[in-house]
């Protein structure tokens, strides 16, 4: 036995304007689509375009569908489910957030800080050259101390 269902959106409207070419007397807007297999993300998507058809703004429609996650009716933890999944942060939880942050460069900069204080402009100054080249300078002022000279 199969298991055959379709979900239908119908928007019919009718104008007592006179008509121009700015007004259409008469309009109609039927959506189809197959219920037996649609998840809730497609059914959302389907209405969506119906929505769109019957002259929502795509702002207007966002703010609803948020509506139903981010209101007084829902779980708090339910909101925070939706959050994790779509790496959103709460309004209560941005000073936490902030505070992390705040850590973490801190952190960061710690890190980042030369290790050698004294000796950083003697570092900087020879940080241009590779390992042979001061190689080679180790080697030439070794031998200019042979010589008498260093």
């Amino acid at each position: 036995m199969t298991y055959e269902a379709t979900v239908e959106f119908r928007f019919h409207a009718t104008s007592s304007f006179r008509y121009d070419d700015n007004f259409v007397p008469e309009e109609s807007c039927v959506i189809t689509a197959p219920a037996a297999d649609l998840n809730a993300k497609q059914y959302f998507k389907l209405f969506e375009r119906f929505m769109l058809c019957v002259g929502m703004a795509p702002k207007s429609i966002r703010s609803g569908a948020m509506s139903l996650v981010f209101n007084d009716m829902v779980l708090e933890e339910e909101q925070r489910k939706v959050c994790d999944e779509y790496e959103l942060t709460m309004d209560e939880d941005l000073e936490k957030k902030y505070q992390d942050f705040k850590e973490r460069d801190a952190h960061w900069a710690e890190l980042s800080e030369p290790k050698i204080k004294g000796d950083w402009g003697r570092f900087q100054r020879f940080a241009k050259y590779t390992d042979e080249q001061l190689g080679e300078m180790i080697d030439m002022y070794e031998q200019s101390k042979l010589n008498g000279v260093a």
